[in-house]
C-alpha cells in the first residue's frame, strides 16, 4: 500500500462490536475516516464478515465486512455464514481456526480480510496509508485463559502489510488522549472505556497546555465484562426460559430438566449457526417429542433453522438503548415462525446486570489502587464506549465523584481519535504496550 506524505499517523481503535479510524496530520490535526458515500457514509465500521460461495470469487468463497456484511447476510442467512466479534478470540488458546465452507480461517486471515474491506470501503482515504499505525488493545482481554502475547502474535500477522511502524496502545488511554486536548488546565483523570467485549480503566496525569508530556499514564486496570455480557443477560433471563431453559422432560418414566446445554451457544449469537446441523436438529426433535412445554422447543428449533440470531440480538439492543431513554421498554421479535413481546422494566435489566456491575466497579477500584488516587484525588472522569451511555454505569461514578466531574462524548470515536494524536507525538513507544 502506499504512503502518504501528509499524514503522519492512522489510529486504529479495532473494537468487539464496531471499529473506527482516525488519521492525524502534520499540523496535530486529526479526521475521522468515513465509509460509504453520500448520506449513508458514516465512519463506524462494523467488526464484522459475512462468507458466501461464489464461482467467480477467489477459491469459491466471496466475503464482504462491516455494515455490507450485515446487509449480504440478510439478503440470504441461510446460505451464508456470518462472524462477528472476532475479536473477542484473539487471546484465546482454544480457538485455532473456523471453519467456513470447509475452508480453514485463522483468526489473523480474518482479521486481514476485515482490513481489506475497510480500506475499499474508505472512499480513497486509505489508499495511501501513513507508514505509523497505532492500534488500540484492550488493558485484559476477553475470554477464558486469556493469553496477551497469543494476542499480540496474532494482532502481528494481521497487521503485519498494515503498516511499517506498529504500536498498541492501551484502548482507555488513546481516550485519554482525546479528551486531554479540551482540557486547559493540568487534571488527574479516571478514564473509563465500556466496549462490546472488555470494560477498561486508565488513570491519567494531565500537564498544562503546551508541556513537553501533555499525558502520563498513572495505571490501568480491565475486566473482560462490557456491552456483550449485558446482551447476554437480557437473552438469558428474558428469551431462554421461552425457548425451554428451565424446563423439563421425560426420560424412562423420570421427568429430568432439559440439559442447560443446548442454551449455552446463545451466548453468542453468531455461534447459534453451529447449532443448524442435523445431528443438533434431530436431537432437538426428540427432545420436543419429551418435553412437558413442547412449544418452547419448537422456538428454539424455529430460531436455529432460520438463522435468526442476528435479528434476535437485534431485538436485544433495541431494548437495551431503549432502557437508557426510559424506566420500561418493549421487548419486540418476530422471526422464523417465533413471535416474542415482553414488557421490561428498567430495574429489572438493572438487577440482571447487578453483579457485573459490582465487577467493574472493583477493576476501577484496581486501576485507583494502582495509580496511589484516592477519589476524591481525581478531577475529571471521562467516560466513553457505548454502553458508557446505560444510566445504571452513569450512575455508579456520579455516587462515586459526583456528577459535576463526569465528561462524555464521543462514545464511539474518541479512542481513534486519540491513538491519531499519540501517532504524532515523537516517541509513541511511550505509550506503547
Amino acid at each position: 500500500m502506499e504512503r502518504d506524505s501528509e499524514t503522519t499517523a492512522l489510529g486504529l481503535d479495532f473494537g468487539t462490536t464496531n471499529t473506527v479510524v482516525a488519521l492525524a496530520d502534520r499540523a496535530g490535526e486529526t479526521e475521522l475516516v468515513e465509509f460509504g458515500v453520500g448520506g449513508a457514509a458514516g465512519a463506524v465500521f462494523r467488526s464484522a464478515l459475512c462468507f458466501w460461495e461464489e464461482e467467480r470469487a477467489w477459491q469459491g468463497i466471496a466475503h464482504e465486512a462491516g455494515p455490507w456484511a450485515i446487509d449480504e447476510y440478510l439478503q440470504s442467512p441461510l446460505d451464508s455464514r456470518f462472524v462477528q466479534s472476532f475479536k473477542s478470540v484473539a487471546a484465546s488458546p482454544l480457538f485455532e481456526r473456523a471453519l467456513i465452507f470447509n475452508r480453514p480461517y485463522r483468526f489473523e486471515d480474518l482479521g486481514r480480510l476485515f482490513l481489506q474491506k475497510l480500506v475499499g470501503h474508505a472512499g480513497g482515504m486509505l489508499d495511501r496509508l501513513p507508514r505509523r499505525i497505532v492500534v488500540g488493545r484492550p488493558v485484559e482481554y476477553a475470554g477464558a485463559r486469556a493469553d496477551p502475547a497469543l494476542a499480540r502474535q496474532r494482532y502481528d500477522l494481521m497487521f503485519e502489510a498494515f503498516g511499517t511502524e506498529l504500536y498498541y496502545v492501551f484502548e482507555p488511554l488513546g481516550a485519554a488522549h482525546s479528551y486531554a486536548s479540551r482540557l486547559s488546565a493540568p487534571a488527574t483523570i479516571l478514564v473509563a472505556d465500556f466496549g462490546g467485549g472488555t470494560t477498561d480503566f486508565s488513570v491519567v496525569r494531565i500537564a498544562e497546555p503546551g508541556a513537553a508530556r501533555r499525558c502520563v499514564p498513572l495505571a490501568s486496570s480491565g475486566i473482560a465484562i462490557a456491552g456483550d455480557q449485558f446482551d447476554y443477560r437480557i437473552v438469558d433471563r428474558l428469551v431462554l426460559p421461552l425457548l425451554g431453559k428451565g424446563s423439563q422432560y421425560r426420560s424412562f418414566e423420570k421427568i429430568l430438566e432439559i440439559p442447560g446445554g443446548y442454551f449455552s451457544e446463545f451466548g453468542n449469537w453468531s455461534r447459534l449457526a453451529l447449532m443448524r446441523n442435523r445431528r443438533t436438529l434431530d436431537e432437538l426433535r426428540r427432545l420436543q417429542r419429551d418435553a412437558l412445554h413442547p412449544e418452547r422447543i419448537e422456538r428454539m428449533i424455529g430460531l436455529i433453522e432460520h438463522e435468526q440470531g442476528f435479528p434476535l440480538y437485534d431485538a436485544v439492543g433495541r431494548l437495551k438503548r431503549a432502557l437508557s431513554d426510559g424506566e420500561a421498554a418493549e421487548f419486540a421479535f418476530e422471526g422464523g415462525g417465533v413471535e416474542i413481546r415482553a414488557e421490561v422494566r428498567r430495574a429489572d435489566f438493572e438487577g440482571w446486570i447487578a453483579d457485573d456491575l459490582g465487577r467493574i466497579e472493583s477493576a476501577m477500584d484496581n486501576a485507583l489502587a494502582r495509580a496511589g488516587i484516592p477519589t476524591g484525588e481525581v478531577d475529571r472522569v471521562f467516560l466513553t464506549g457505548g454502553s458508557s451511555l446505560i444510566p445504571a454505569i452513569r450512575a455508579i461514578f456520579d455516587r462515586r465523584f459526583g456528577s459535576g466531574r463526569i465528561a462524555t462524548g464521543g462514545e464511539l470515536t474518541s479512542i481513534a481519535h486519540g491513538l491519531a494524536l499519540i501517532g504524532g507525538e515523537e516517541n509513541p513507544a511511550e505509550w506503547a504496550s
